[in-house]
């Protein structure tokens, strides 16, 4: 039994890790293959291309990174004639898994789309993408079931596979933290400035001045995985006030004051560990003046998305600033703003399907694709 997975970011590695983790479960002789990271390596996957590899953000990034895009379509397709798999899994990364989702229709793949695009936020036109190239999807936020059924699509249900990565992770004692990574008792505010290098570059800067302004906290970086070391040293060798935790976040957000975190699958972490935060987000600005005439959400960020308010801030493009983070921080560090973020956080886990998304998912791929 043999499946192809692809993934294009930290998230997805992660959670193709825990699904790739279930299906042995249930199936021990399962065998794996695809583009993924470092976590669905560990869980035994055979990874012929590392998703950083052709990480972009934004459309002109798209543009520089299109030789090296397609160059990866056409070696993909090739592994997936040579792998001869059962089915094919993508995890979000819609671009690129469309594509292969169109191409393996045609040769009679099973395709099952775990973590699906984020189609009701914007270009809509794309379900019936999904539905002609896609067997089955898997939803993983309560109200993409009824999105998706209204098209007539196969969807099953699955709930959020974060609640799976938080159960499972195991976190040191906070001495134990403190010492691996160099830190000492004063309290912590953590900095996680994405997973992709643009977006650090264009997010990073903004905090760290912001941190500057608060030197009687431990300003921490949380480091992505698949970055290396050298690049997060560019931003601070001049403060060297500033520290790094590498492969730890989960470590680093249970200690933590206080986030200030980019926009994605990390806000939501970040709730869901009880830690009050502010949402970052920027890119360039034809990408930015794009996605405001495509998407139709009032917020950015999946904690006020899922709770149809404003539970966190969410400073973006122009709006993030050394000034407004700053004074955010200053309501969140203590007071009503901070118990009231923290009260909103109690119903996100009941909304989110509770823990077993990975099983669910591993259990219903296994039984669509008649394996």
């Amino acid at each position: 039994m043999k499946f192809f997975l692809i993934c294009g970011e930290a998230s997805g590695d992660l959670h193709g890790a825990n699904l790739i983790k279930a299906i042995k479960q249930l199936r021990p002789e399962a065998q794996f293959t695809g583009i993924g990271g470092d976590q669905m390596r560990a869980e035994g996957m055979q990874l012929i291309k590392h998703y950083n590899t052709f990480a972009v953000m934004g459309l002109v990034d798209v543009l520089k990174k299109l030789p090296l895009i397609w160059r990866t379509l056409r070696e993909t397709k090739k592994n997936i004639e040579r792998e001869k798999p059962d089915g094919i899994i993508l995890i979000d990364f819609s671009g690129f898994n469309l594509k292969i989702a169109q191409w393996a229709r045609q040769m009679g793949i099973c395709v099952h789309y775990y973590i699906a695009p984020q189609v009701w936020a914007s270009r809509s036109q794309r379900v019936e993408k999904i539905k002609a190239y896609v067997d089955h999807v898997y939803a993983i936020l309560p109200f993409e079931t009824e999105f998706y059924r209204r098209y007539g699509m196969e969807v099953t249900y699955v709930g959020h596979p974060l609640l799976d990565a938080l159960t499972a992770k195991e976190i040191s004692p906070k001495e134990v933290f403190l010492t691996t990574h160099q830190l000492d008792q004063t309290p912590i505010i953590a900095l996680l400035p994405g997973s992709r290098k643009q977006e650090i570059k264009a997010i990073l800067p903004i905090m760290l001045e912001t941190a500057q302004r608060f030197p009687e906290y431990q300003w921490v970086i949380a480091q992505a995985p698949g970055v290396e070391d050298s690049f997060y040293d560019s931003f601070i060798r001049q403060i060297p006030q500033i520290k790094r935790c590498k492969n730890d976040t989960y470590a680093l957000l249970n200690y933590t004051h206080l986030a200030l975190v980019t926009s994605g699958t990390a806000t939501l972490e970040t709730a869901l560990m009880q830690v009050p935060q502010i949402v970052c987000y920027k890119t360039q600005w034809l990408t930015y003046q794009i996605a405001k005439r495509v998407v139709r959400l009032s917020y950015i960020s999946l904690v006020n998305i899922i709770s149809n308010r404003l539970v966190v801030p969410e400073c973006i493009q122009e709006g993030l600033t050394v000034s407004a983070l700053t004074q955010h921080v200053q309501h969140l560090i203590k007071g009503p703003a901070r118990t009231a973020q923290l009260d909103a956080y109690g119903s996100l886990y009941a909304q989110l399907g509770g823990p077993g998304a990975s099983r669910k998912a591993a259990a219903a791929i296994l039984k669509n694709n008649d394996l």
